[in-house]
């Protein structure tokens, strides 16, 4: 949700996965976790040749696109179990996106704070890595968008501590979040500011490069608290063997959008005519049922919708 080349609903490097090891993987913070979603099958699908031809000759001829993703976010995205594949709700529309393009969406690891400079750099053609739309971001990207999610709060089994995102029970406590994301670089000091206004000690930030670590230093008893966007947050909770459980309700909702380098013309329309096709077709609510985050669901892409 917020912020340029920093928020995101919002997560070691990928490769620090690997040293984290299997209890991080798709941020099931302890817990057993799926690299497949559900058994739902999700349709291959036709090619449009109007929007194919809408696409840059230049990605036509070499028939990839170059799709930048800090796959620590599931069940958006994340690593499959062999540390390697990247899967998820994001990485299928990717791919059904390509299907009726004409081309293949080829999913890339990258530092969530990289992505929007690299798009600006040519690096990567879009990105799809569960961005906000925002008015800042706009700035430098184009976006259309795809889902619409909030922020929730992941607390331990019981909420020991009776902590809500609704009130001022956060102040003074440990919150986990991800570096770079709406929640560590708007949220928090927001409510800081409100808590000291009411005479009441700051929210302690705790900041990590992942969301997994996030998760895990509520397991650890390193923070009272996670926050990050709400699909993450269920899944973390429901993935934990019972440890964690979501309190209270999701709030600050935002749209979750593809990241397109900005002045991509037909290029954007494309996407935006293609993610339709999707939504028409029901392809996009099988993708998000598989990976049971029907909750993001919105019935028209659009570009660029930020408000404020």
């Amino acid at each position: 949700m917020p912020g340029l080349a920093s928020q995101r609903l919002r997560r070691p490097s990928v490769r620090v996965l690997s040293a984290l090891g299997v209890l991080v993987l798709a941020a099931a913070a302890c817990g057993k976790s799926s690299d497949s979603g559900s058994s739902v099958k999700i349709p291959t699908q036709k090619v449009d040749a109007k929007l194919r031809a809408m696409v840059p000759a230049a990605l036509r001829q070499k028939g990839v696109v170059k799709v930048a993703t800090d796959p620590s976010y599931a069940p958006m995205e994340f690593y499959a179990k062999d540390n390697k594949t990247i899967v998820g709700a994001d990485a299928d529309l990717g791919a059904a996106l390509g299907q009726v393009l004409g081309v293949r969406f080829q999913f890339v690891q990258a530092g969530f704070d990289s992505i929007i400079p690299g798009l600006a750099a040519g690096k990567y053609d879009i990105s799809m890595s569960s961005f906000s739309d925002t008015k800042e971001r706009e700035q430098t990207v184009d976006f259309v968008t795809y889902g619409q999610a909030g922020t929730s709060l992941m607390v331990k089994k019981g909420n020991p501590l009776k902590l809500s995102p609704d009130d001022n029970s956060l102040c003074g406590k440990s919150v986990a979040v991800e570096k770079g994301t709406t929640q560590s670089d708007s949220d928090i000091p927001a409510r800081s500011q409100k808590c000291q206004a009411a005479g009441k000690p700051a929210v302690k930030a705790v900041v990590f490069p992942d969301q997994s670590a996030a998760n895990l230093a509520l397991s650890s008893g390193r923070a009272d608290g996670v926050l990050a966007d709400q699909p993450v947050i269920v899944y973390a909770a429901a993935q934990s063997n019972d440890k964690f459980e979501v309190a209270g309700k999701a709030y600050a909702v935002d749209q979750y959008a593809v990241a397109v380098r900005k002045g991509s013309g037909q290029f954007t329309q494309a996407l935006l005519g293609a993610m339709q096709k999707l939504i028409d077709s029901g392809t996009y609510d099988k993708i998000l049922k598989k990976w049971d985050v029907s909750s993001i669901a919105i019935s028209k892409p659009a570009i660029n919708v930020a408000q404020g």
